[in-house]
């Protein structure tokens, strides 16, 4: 964890509880090994939503469904999520979620490659308000001449996981290698973000990291 333990259980106990679907699905999650958004980025997301008010989302990286069923708790009248995954056992449990948790009008899972859908949505001439990455760390770099064409003016793009447990500061050669080549190109991936003329940056360092950019006009 890059945040002190400490003060993020205690952070944590003043959340408000989810509500009880989504709570039976996250420790489902949990128990089954499968990685879902930590609580810190939970909290701002649903505050995101809140402030920014998106109405077209694109999630990739859909895993279960457990962020774009939190997501949906906060979407604006109209909205609507578009997720994405390619692994099928996760395919599945993502759509018992989504049934379960009475959602399926308001979430669109596209199954497949995220490279490959991602170009057919450019293709498509679609537009979001507001895209949250939480695919494959390695891929983030891969994706992002594509989620620039997709985000509007004016749009936000959050990316989870940027940080990867602090491992972000260590020299190349003190990472296992490994994971080498997804260190490089996380570090690639926010030197990005962080310097292109079209995006304002913040970087968030608690939970493992999480990104806010801004497009602008």
């Amino acid at each position: 964890m890059i945040e002190d333990e400490r003060i993020a259980t205690y952070i944590h106990s003043l959340d408000q509880e989810l509500p009880e679907k989504i709570k039976i699905i996250e420790e489902e999650a949990i128990a089954d090994g499968v990685p879902i958004i930590r609580k810190s980025t939970q909290t701002l997301l649903q505050f995101l939503f809140q402030m920014h008010k998106p109405v077209n989302i694109l999630e990739v990286g859909c895993a279960v469904g457990f962020s774009s069923i939190l997501m949906s708790e906060e979407l604006a009248e109209g909205g609507h999520i578009t997720t994405i995954e390619k692994m099928p056992e996760r395919i599945e449990k993502a759509k018992e979620n989504f049934k379960f948790a009475e959602k399926e009008q308001q979430i669109t899972l596209l199954e497949g490659d995220a490279t490959e859908i991602l170009a057919k949505l450019v293709a498509e001439n679609r537009e979001y308000d507001m895209i949250f990455m939480d695919a494959a760390k390695g891929q983030y770099i891969h994706f992002f001449d594509n989620i620039m064409k997709l985000l509007k003016k004016d749009g936000l793009l959050v990316s989870d996981n940027v940080l990867q447990e602090g491992d972000i500061v260590q020299s190349r050669y003190a990472i296992i290698k490994r994971n080498r080549t997804i260190h490089s190109r996380m570090r690639e991936y926010l030197y990005m973000l962080t310097h292109h003329e079209q995006l304002k940056t913040v970087i968030l360092p608690f939970g493992d990291g999480v990104t806010l950019s801004t497009k602008l006009k």
